[in-house]
């Protein structure tokens, strides 16, 4: 006879994001009136830091963007700055994450800008250079913005590349790529370290996890679904796990928050974002929630963490583009607290905007990780609505000597030890007051009497005196 012991366990994990939930800015707070740019392109075509919002733009005659603070919400003005300093479309534009002033764009004209932006003047500092594919091949170039040059080359690919990612250190550089394989390279020497075939997996993108020494990737099925795929960055043999989302065609962009350990997906032409929790121990992936909107996303932007708002709970921030409408709509991810005290469980230690190393330490063959930071400097208590009641005409109940209306006898027992406590401590705070004022009054007295005992008084009511006797 075989005995089984079973015991019951609960079909979800506990999880203090499971309540996430989306919440779309108020209409005043959104960006509208920005020529969107219409380009297909699988990008995003925005970036955002804690100070700017750059978005590209449809122009004829070459490629532009625009640049706009991230407090200037509303309607822009039509004739807005606009920078103008390519040939062909933009592609693609990033900040600099240590640097906020400085911004890069790259267009079809083969060229990459580096662009300073001071207050609400533009200046196109320089266009670095004009890359060619060298001999035809496919290249990833890697630059040195300190002297505004390539200074390593990686030529181990043999179609487009799709998609690349950095790791936290910057030692590992994961690529995507037409031939259908993944990538995990040494950026400094080039050297492929691990490579995928993804015959069942089509990948279109991929993003390190953090620290956890998982990579991510989205993708297409060989049923042509939209599936995602998580892989062990030392073993890319085959993925630990391979999820279907749905059968709809738009490409699915990955974004993951390392502080939280949450993955959002986000379809191009979609109008909704899915997130999920990634945990070292199965299931790995926790299907969390999905914020849905009935308007399609262009491409999304992502806000550093610390340009969030800590006080409301928002632990990330995108800002998406609704082309048909000219319209940027932030979304705040928000955890739901009744507490209004710093939240340290919810916003550890952080990446700033100081860099671990130059870029000389870098190409020495340094790793260092980024230079941390508390969130909890800028938190500020959300400012709560204040509703005033109109003034009546106040009426009285006296009852042995005491306003009932105004001072309401409490009905527990709890409230009477409140109301105790707060008249010992009203006591103790009058008596204090009292105390120092006494201290005040008997140091004005003794300055007083010093001022009367004073030779200088004396000498003065003396000459007074003789004055007058010598007048009469």
């Amino acid at each position: 006879v075989c005995v089984l012991q079973m015991s019951w366990r609960p079909t979800y994990r506990s999880s203090k994001f499971r309540n996430v939930y989306g919440k779309v800015a108020n209409r005043e707070h959104c960006f509208e009136g920005i020529p969107i740019t219409k380009n297909v392109h699988d990008n995003h075509f925005c970036a955002v830091n804690s100070k700017f919002l750059a978005i590209v733009t449809e122009s004829a005659g070459g490629g532009s963007f625009i640049v706009i603070p991230v407090t200037q919400s509303g309607r822009i003005d039509p004739h807005h700055p606009k920078v103008c300093g390519h040939q062909g479309n933009v592609l693609d534009i990033k900040w600099n994450p240590f640097h906020e002033n400085i911004i890069a764009s790259c267009s079809e004209d083969s060229s990459v800008s580096e662009i300073t932006v001071i207050t609400m003047q533009i200046n196109l500092l320089s266009t670095i250079q004009t890359i060619q594919e060298m001999y035809f091949k496919i290249i990833i170039l890697i630059w040195n913005l300190e002297i505004g040059e390539p200074v390593k080359m990686i030529d181990c690919h043999t179609d487009v590349i799709l998609c690349v990612s950095f790791n936290t250190e910057g030692s590992l550089l994961a690529t995507t790529c037409k031939d259908k394989k993944l990538r995990v390279i040494e950026p400094r020497s080039g050297q492929v370290l691990q490579e995928a075939n993804c015959k069942n997996h089509k990948v279109n993108r991929v993003v390190f996890l953090g620290n956890m020494k998982r990579l991510l990737t989205t993708g297409v099925s060989r049923w042509n679904t939209r599936q995602i795929a998580l892989w062990d960055q030392e073993d890319l043999s085959m993925p630990i796990i391979e999820e279907e989302i749905d059968g709809l065609s738009g490409l699915l962009f990955p974004f993951y928050d390392a502080d939280t350990h949450m993955l959002y997906l986000a379809g191009k032409g979609d109008g909704n974002i899915r997130y999920y929790e990634v945990t070292t121990e199965k299931p790995y992936l926790q299907y969390l929630m999905e914020f849905r909107s009935p308007a399609p996303q262009k491409g999304l932007g992502v806000m550093p963490k610390h340009g969030l708002d800590v006080g409301a709970c928002e632990v990330f921030r995108f800002y998406k583009l609704v082309t048909l409408k000219g319209l940027i709509e932030p979304i705040s991810m928000i955890v739901p607290r009744r507490s209004e005290t710093y939240q340290e469980d919810i916003y550890p230690m952080t990446p700033g905007t100081e860099p671990a190393l130059s870029a000389d330490e870098w190409l020495s063959g340094i790793n260092r990780g980024p230079v941390l930071i508390s969130l909890k400097e800028g938190y500020s208590r959300p400012n709560k609505l204040v509703f005033k009641a109109p003034v009546k005409e106040k009426k009285s109940v006296v009852v042995n000597g005491i306003d009932l209306l105004e001072n309401v006898p409490p009905r527990t027992e709890n409230e009477l030890l409140r109301m105790f406590f707060r008249q010992q401590d009203e006591l103790r705070r009058l008596k204090d007051e009292l105390s120092q004022k006494d201290i005040k009054i008997r140091q004005l007295e003794l300055e007083l009497n010093n001022l009367r005992n004073s030779p200088n008084i004396n000498n003065r009511n003396n000459n007074n005196n003789n004055d007058d006797d010598n007048s009469m």
